[in-house]
């Protein structure tokens, strides 16, 4: 079935441009034609989208989708597979539902594989939702973070017994984490080597790997032909990452300047994640409340190089990726919030959809199949009737949704 979609304007992930009055001739799954005025080839389905702006489906590279609501992050370890498994189900239906088509699942499921089970389940047509990319676990240590028998400290024995098969140290232990990881199907490796703020450890500037143990990772995945990312903060930690050849990197928030120019040079990406540390950059004490007592220490103790890092990522040349990370506060699917973020942080929209779209599709590696709007690629595509260039929450309402061809139900407004 032919469908000949009349957009308002067209941002089509390739042109830091708005393109007015251009048409897009969807065959089948794939965008055939795009251009302006196209004509209209016989039997094709017209779509009047002339009050919307047409943007490619975006992507969240940084979801934790095996949580149904953040109220419950310090009981996963509670949950069962098959709850896990569900929750990234219906966190994937809920970002189709807001314009996101695609996502990329960072890790912290702490039992089994079934990030996996709902990526293949949703690829094969049997459930409605956004593409994933996953990585099931995200390695690390004892006591730091993706450490989740943490929540059971005051108890040792009852700590070490529900401690994840994924936490652990030496080098040996982490290769072989990695290979296992990529056996039952992850797509890229994750690990934490930074603390944290939201996790009760040492803090986000404290590293806990060394440089034996993220060698052996970084090495090990990429002969077996997968990418690395890295939970990270401080710049003294990005720099080592970055001349072992590490893909990429979440966070990031406490860059600075000398780690920014590296950053340019090599090429790698930062998802940077700018949603959770807004409240604090914002000083909006009502959702700072929100966090854990230890939590809020630490977002005090730091705020300043929050700041300063936020400003110097902005005006820096790095790949960035856009990506939620959300563990409090808000839900796993409220991506719009971080566009929010990006407008508030003086980003402009256009490198704010970019990121969403081409550049993270490049990171996700699908930037065959979707990421921008151009003949041969699927039929990815989102439709906003609020302004994006002028309103930081543009994002709070999708208007029309397309994956793959097939127009799927909105949700609501996300309240403010």
């Amino acid at each position: 079935m032919r469908k000949l979609i009349r957009c308002g304007k067209l941002f089509d992930g390739i042109h830091e441009e708005w393109q007015k009055d251009m048409d897009v001739l969807v065959d089948d799954r794939k965008i055939a034609m795009v251009g302006c005025h196209l004509p209209v080839p016989e039997g094709a389905e017209i779509m009047d989208l002339r009050h919307l702006t047409v943007t490619p489906g975006l992507i969240d590279a940084h979801v934790h989708g095996h949580i149904l609501t953040w109220q419950e992050m310090d009981t996963v370890l509670f949950q069962s597979e098959g709850y896990n498994t569900l929750a990234y189900l219906h966190n994937a239906q809920r970002c189709l539902e807001r314009g996101f088509t695609s996502i990329r699942v960072t890790g912290l499921g702490p039992l089994g594989f079934g990030a996996v089970d709902c990526r293949k389940l949703i690829d094969r047509g049997f459930f409605p939702g956004a593409r994933m990319v996953v990585a099931c676990h995200a390695f690390g240590c004892p006591g730091m973070p993706g450490d989740m028998s943490m929540h059971a400290a005051a108890n040792p024995y009852l700590s070490d017994f529900m401690q994840p098969s994924f936490i652990g140290s030496g080098a040996d232990f982490f290769a072989n984490q990695v290979r296992r990881e990529i056996k039952y199907g992850s797509d890229y490796i994750k690990t934490f080597i930074s603390g944290s703020f939201l996790s009760p450890d040492g803090g986000p500037d404290v590293c806990y790997l060394s440089d034996t143990e993220l060698r052996a990772i970084i090495e090990t995945a990429h002969e077996l032909g997968k990418p690395v990312t890295a939970h990270v903060y401080p710049g003294h930690v990005m720099r080592r990452l970055l001349a072992m050849g590490i893909d990429g990197m979440e966070h990031g928030a406490l860059m600075d300047e000398e780690t920014a120019r590296l950053y340019e040079e090599s090429g790698a990406y930062l998802v940077s994640t700018f949603a959770p540390f807004q409240d604090m950059i914002e000083e909006n004490e009502e959702f700072i409340a929100q966090n854990t007592e230890d939590a809020q220490k630490k977002l005090r103790k730091y705020a300043p190089l929050l700041r300063r890092g936020r400003e110097i990522i902005c005006s820096s040349r790095i790949r960035l990726g856009f990506g939620s990370d959300f563990w409090a506060v808000h839900q796993p699917y409220e991506s719009c919030y971080e566009y929010r973020c990006w407008r508030r942080s003086g980003m402009s929209a256009l490198r704010t959809l970019r990121a969403a779209t081409s550049v993270n599709a490049e990171i996700l590696g699908i930037q065959d199949k979707v990421g921008t709007i151009e003949p041969g690629k699927l039929a990815d595509l989102a439709g906003w009737s609020r302004d994006l260039e002028q309103d930081p929450d543009a994002l709070f309402e999708c208007s029309f949704v397309m994956k793959e061809g097939t127009v799927y139900p909105t949700g609501n407004i996300v309240k403010e």
